[in-house]
């Protein structure tokens, strides 16, 4: 059986367990919790046979042992082992906090990955390794790294519906810097998906960004299409700041509390950033000298990690040397993630370097 069937009915039950999950938000009723929970556990299950399958499929046809034939070599095998690595958490934090609530912001995530996979026709098929990865210190380096990652896209989740639940005026910091987040990514996904639909192309992610991105809205020939895309977006930030409150309002009816929203990212990000110091910077590090020749050279990749690292030795510090709490600790969490985001997407499809394997 091959890994693509369990990959797909995975693909399958994490889209159905999120709308499922926004369900039980919007009417909290506990059998709709509890079937969602089954889905994605379902989901999770299927996803891990399948990156079995495809370990197993990849050492057979490349030779090279266990270790140097881990499924993460390419974009297709790291999102979906990030997705793996994500639902993993948020089941665990589920099932100690006994709260399903957080379901509703954790699955979207996966849900969005696995249709950009889907949507930009990244590819799926099994590829030779190029020299630099052929390396024992691929397992510990890539695996560790989207450990990582998963652990600050939980905290990212938490972070950001702290300060949903903490914000009291509209005049706020924190109230303008959630809504802003929230209407960007609306609004980069709503032209992504006109994009999409208006061209009907699928090709390399790299490609697809510089060839039609925003072409049907920011970009546009016409200068009254631009005008148009520009006005809307305002249009649509404004409209997510003067009704922001009702989200607020929904979060609160929950069994979720600001104390448990600032535990979990506390300790996602205490958990998250030991891993990534030393699976993503210093065994990335030893991995390049013996790849090589050099430990540290500047790279995209690299210099991206280190900004990421600092924005969350920043978090740390700020938190338990200074005592900082609250929101100013809630909004760095959500900005660490941004820069998870740019150092795992955008510099692998904008911007060229050592690291340019690792796109579609």
């Amino acid at each position: 059986m091959e890994s693509s069937l369990f990959f797909g009915i995975s693909t399958m039950a994490y889209i159905t367990a999120m709308m499922i999950y926004i369900t039980y938000l919007a009417f909290k009723k506990a059998p709709i919790g509890i079937v969602a929970t089954t889905v994605t556990i379902v989901g999770f299950f299927s996803q891990t046979m399948a990156i079995i399958l495809r370990w197993k499929e990849f050492a057979e046809l490349s030779g090279m042992g266990f270790l140097r034939s881990a499924p993460l070599t390419n974009l297709y095998e790291s999102m979906t082992f990030f997705v793996w690595c994500l639902i993993l958490g948020y089941l665990i934090i589920e099932f100690k906090f006994k709260n399903r609530s957080f379901g509703a912001f954790i699955t979207p995530i996966a849900g969005l990955v696995l249709a950009f996979i889907d949507l930009t026709g990244v590819s799926k098929e099994i590829q030779p390794l190029v020299p630099a990865l052929k390396s024992n210190w691929l397992l510990a380096h890539v695996t560790m790294s989207f450990i990582a990652y998963a652990a600050f896209a939980m905290s990212f989740a938490t972070g950001l519906m702290y300060l949903i639940i903490t914000a009291e005026k509209k005049s706020e910091i924190s109230y303008l810097f959630w809504t802003f987040i929230l209407g960007l990514f609306a609004i980069l996904l709503v032209t992504m998906g006109i994009d999409f639909l208006t061209f009907k192309v699928k090709v390399r992610p790299e490609e697809f960004i510089h060839s039609y991105l925003f072409k049907t809205s920011f970009l546009h020939s016409s200068s009254a299409v631009k005008i148009i895309s520009w006005a809307a977006s305002l249009a649509a930030l404004f409209v997510i700041w003067q009704y922001g409150y009702i989200l607020k309002r929904v979060l609160e009816k929950l069994n979720v509390t600001p104390d448990m929203l600032e535990e979990i990212t506390y300790r996602s990000i205490a958990v998250g950033f030991p891993i990534f110091t030393l699976g993503g910077l210093i065994f990335g590090a030893i991995w390049a000298d013996q790849a090589w020749g050099v430990y540290w050279s500047w790279d995209p990749k690299e210099t991206w990690s280190l900004i990421t690292w600092f924005i969350y030795a920043f978090y740390l510090h700020g938190r338990m040397v200074r005592g900082w709490k609250g929101k100013k600790v809630a909004i760095v969490a959500v900005i660490g993630f941004a820069a998870v985001i740019f150092t795992y997407l955008g510099v692998n499809l904008l911007l060229s370097g050592l690291h340019s394997y690792g796109s579609g």
